[in-house]
Order: structure tokens, then sequence, then C-alpha cells
């Protein structure tokens, strides 16, 4: 198994047949050059509907109303409305992506972000992330593991990406990804730069075995000398590797809004609201954290997939106030223009951080990002 480096990856032989035979499953007139959304669509339908918890929605209703105004009305319309629900596509660099990049557009796929012609890159600059979304909710077919073969792309919610966008690896750089999984981040940070060293930290045992599985199903063998997996408590990390990295990611445990919605019964929804008042000290000390382990002029980026003011504005505020030697950075404008098309950046205050919040047209997030620096 992995201990501190992935030495249990198996040789892996990456081909599209697998995807191939299994996206034509779902898309039976792929061959022709049709587009089969309304399959897909007729698929995602046929499940069965989660039902949300009225004790959490009634919760949401007060503190969102009272910190979001309308802006709250109009993400509640999404967040209800499950098959409003999209999935971007992350492709996976060190896999064979052959004919994958054509099937996503016929189906009408569109990259996230502006791609850049190779031959303009420098060896230093970042290597442009590759995800697709629809317009449209569509869904494809989640790919299985199989030993000696690496996934061809991952699914997840677009705006998910922005914290890895905002901490912008370098080739090179020490990383630690505090709260790693399910690896989603991780491997993000390895589709964007190839670190010296990318440390991935999970305390849970169960998320931590789910990001061994993450790891071992889409990063090559021959990156495996670049990474370290640890079972931590994030917290300690700071004290016990002062200074060690260049930048680090702090996704820290949440009331993940769109999860706690659909929390199977009323008496978990009690159990994780009243849980919720306790998560700004554990996010509090696991940024600090963070900042003990960033070297001087490093960068931490603090991200959650809540709305909530206390877990966010508030997390960094503290922090702020509380540890020496840190300062405040604005998000590159020109990576919110980019993106402006497709999330909502709500306005809040106070303005600590930028939160991409789900409206019509625009159903990505929940997700706060906030970016620090140690000055020394």
């Amino acid at each position: 198994m992995f201990s501190t480096k992935l030495c249990c990856i198996k040789e892996f032989s990456s081909s599209p047949l697998l995807f191939l035979k299994s996206f034509k499953r779902v898309l039976p007139s792929l061959s022709h050059g049709q587009c089969t959304v309304n399959t897909l669509d007729a698929q995602c339908k046929s499940k069965p509907q989660k039902q949300v918890c009225k004790t959490v929605l009634k919760h949401f209703d007060a503190q969102y109303s009272e910190e979001l105004g309308e802006q709250w009305r109009s993400a509640r319309v999404v967040l209800l409305n499950l098959l409003s629900w999209q999935y971007g596509v992350l492709l996976n660099r060190f896999s064979d992506l052959t004919n994958l990049k054509q099937c996503l557009t016929e189906l009408g796929y569109t990259h996230l972000l502006p791609q850049t012609h190779s031959e303009s890159h420098s060896q230093t600059a970042p290597i442009p992330l590759q995800c697709f979304i629809h317009r449209d909710p569509v869904r494809i077919p989640t790919q299985s593991h199989h030993p000696g073969w690496l996934k061809q792309y991952y699914l997840l919610n677009a705006a998910s990406l922005l914290p890895v966008l905002s901490l912008n690896v370098k080739e090179g750089e020490h990383v630690l990804d505090l709260c790693a999984a399910p690896g989603g981040k991780s491997l993000a940070i390895l589709q964007t730069a190839t670190p010296g060293l990318l440390h991935c930290n999970e305390v849970d045992q169960h998320r931590h075995d789910w990001l061994l599985k993450t790891l071992e199903s889409y990063v090559p063998p021959t990156l495996r000398h670049l990474l370290s997996v640890t079972h931590l408590d994030g917290r300690s990390i700071g004290s016990m590797q002062p200074g060690a990295y260049d930048k680090v990611l702090v996704d820290a445990p949440c009331s993940n809004d769109r999860s706690w919605l659909y929390t199977p019964d009323t008496h978990q929804g009690e159990m994780w609201l009243k849980e919720r008042t306790q998560l700004p000290l554990l996010q509090k000390e696991l940024l600090c954290s963070a900042l003990t382990a960033v070297r001087p002029g490093g960068v931490v980026v603090y991200s959650t997939c809540t709305m909530s003011r206390a877990e966010n504005q508030s997390v960094v505020e503290a922090v702020l106030a509380s540890y020496q030697g840190v300062e405040l950075l604005e998000l590159e404008q020109h990576l919110i223009d980019s993106l402006s098309d497709h999330f909502c950046f709500a306005h809040v205050h106070p303005s600590v951080g930028q939160l991409v919040i789900p409206q019509k047209g625009k159903t990505w997030g929940p997700m706060y990002v906030s970016r620090l620096r140690r000055i020394y």
C-alpha cells in the first residue's frame, strides 16, 4: 500500500477503448456523429431523486437570506433542482486522450478555460488545465477503477478548480494539500504543473483510503517519487514541518451546502447543524497550521464549498487578526475575468476572498476561495 510514497502504483497502459465502449453504451448514436444529450438527460431523470432535508433547508433559509439576500433566493432554486446540477470533465494529461476530446466536442462540451497553443509555452509556464463543461446539465458515465489502466477524466464541480488555479503552482515547487481527500484537487494540481513534491494529507481513514485509490487511478508510476501521502491531523503538520512548502492548499472540512441539503434523515440533519458551530474553530486551526507550514513569501489558499460567512470570511478575518506576518492577496483579476462567463461571483462583505454561488445558467458552486501570503 501507499505509505509516504506512491510505491504501490502499478504499471499503467492507458487505452481509450474502455472509455469509448462505456461511452457508446450510454450514447448509442455517437458513432454517427449525433449529439445524444436527450439520452443522457433521460438516464439522469430515471435515477431515484434525493429528498431535501427540511430541517437543513429551514436553517439555510434563515442564515443565507440574511447573508446573501436575493442571491440566496436564486441559488436556492438551483440547489433544489438536482437535474440542474452539472459536472465538469477534468482531463488527465497522463492518460491516453485519443478520441476523447472529439467525443466531448461532438456532445457540445467546451473548454472551461482559454487554451493556449503549446508551442507558445516556455518550460516554466503553467500547463493549461483542461476541463470541459456543457451549457446544459449533461451527465457522462464515470470510469471504473481498473488496475493497470489510468483513468482519462475526473468528474467534479468545475468551481472546485478555482482554489487550484488560485494556488498557481509552478514547476518544481513543494506543495501541501492539507485536507486532500478524495483527491480531485491534488489531481488538478498535477494537471497544471509538475511539483518537486506534492504532499497529500488526509486525517479521516475512510477518506484517506479514497485518496489513495484516486491517486492510483490517475497518476503514472513515473511520478510516484514526487508524491507523499500521509494520514495525519492537519493541525499538527505546521509544527512538524515549519516553512517546508512553497504553496499550501487548505480545502477545509465544511458544511458542504449541496451535500447537507440532502441529508438522509432529519435526525442526521439536526446532528450536522449542531456540529456546524464547531467547524470554524477547526478551520482556523488548519489555516494557522498551513501558514506555519509555508515558507516566508509562500502562498496559502483557503477554500470551502459552503456559502456560510462564519466558515469563510470570518475564519480568514480571525486568522489575519491573530497570526502575525500574514497578508491578504486578491485573486488575480484575469482569472476572475476568464471564469465570469461560467461562474457567478457573489458580492459579499467583508471582501476577504471570492465566493462562487450557483445561479440559473451558472450553476457551479458554492465555492469560497481566499489567498494569503506569509511575509516572515
